[in-house]
Parts: C-alpha cells; structure tokens; sequence
C-alpha cells in the first residue's frame, strides 16, 4: 500500500497500533472520532493491504539465554539469482538470524543475529557461513551495547494532508 493511498485516519490508526499493537478498539475509535465498527473495518484493510504487517510482541534476548547480539555482513562467491535466494531461504530458516537485509557495497548481506555465548556464535557460523560453499568471506561485529531496538516506522508530518481527522468523540 503506498504511502499516498493512506488517510490521516488510517496513518493515527497505524501510529496508534505501532505503539501498542493490543490497543483496543474503543481507544482508538475515541482517538480518531470513528466508531468501533469503522475502525475496525480500516484495520482490516490496512492488515489485507500489507500496511500491517505483523502484530508481535518484543522479548528481551538476554531473558530466553541470548546474552550476545552480532551484525555480520556477508559476500557470496557467486550473485546468480538461484544463489542470492538460497541464502535468503538459509537466512529466513535459522531462528538465531533476527534479520537479513541484501545490500549494496562490498558485502551482499547484512544479518542481525544472537547467539547465547560465543560457543554458540561459532556453531551459527559453521552452519551458515562454513558449510555454504557459496559464502566467500564473511564479518562480523559483536554489538556491545543494545542502544536502540526496534521496528517502528516513522511517520511524516503530516502538514500536507487534506483530511483531517476529525476531534475526539466526548464520552
């Protein structure tokens, strides 16, 4: 869904559902001067749009035994389309990889992964890097502090914007 195609309403519906993906609906319908039902109605569009793309809660690592965070950048010997998605499919089914984005510049791949110690951080490698015949080389960056976590999406301002939602409803 592009950008252009999203109300200010359904932008408040999407910020309020970045901040707390349980809000209920009363709260949000109150927030946007829209009945339940219709807010209800948006946020199903905006789920089948693929605005939403999830609805998750965020755990802390160190609480299930992850104590370490690395950023590992990634160069493949060959960028033949079958190799690129075979990595991505590698990628996608290890648990331990939070996320995989493909690149530009010297490395094709940029992960996000944990490991609960450095023993498990080696055994990661072997089965991803070591045994891929197609991994050239690959760096790694151990993460020592965990500054800022997060998926949100920033929103614009949206001075621009010709609907303006309407004022909350009085109780």
């Amino acid at each position: 869904m592009p950008n252009s195609d999203l109300s200010p309403l359904d932008r408040t519906i999407l910020r309020l559902l970045q901040d707390n993906a349980r809000e209920r609906l009363e709260s949000i319908a109150y927030e946007t001067g829209l009945s339940v039902s219709t807010v209800q109605r948006r946020i199903r569009s905006l789920r089948d749009a693929g605005a939403i793309l999830s609805e998750t809660a965020q755990i802390n690592p160190a609480t299930v035994g992850y104590q370490m965070t690395f950023i590992i950048l990634v160069e493949l010997e060959r960028e033949r389309i079958d190799q690129l998605d075979a990595f991505r499919r590698q990628a996608r089914a290890e648990p331990q990889i939070q996320q995989c984005y493909y690149i530009t510049g010297d490395a094709d791949f940029a992960l996000i992964a944990l490991a609960k110690d450095m023993d498990d951080y080696r055994d990661l490698t072997h089965r991803l890097f070591f045994a891929n015949q197609n991994v050239k080389r690959f760096r790694t960056n151990v993460v020592m502090d965990r500054t800022k976590v997060g998926m949100a999406v920033p929103f614009s301002d949206d001075a621009d914007a010709t609907e303006d939602p309407p004022a909350p409803l009085k109780g």
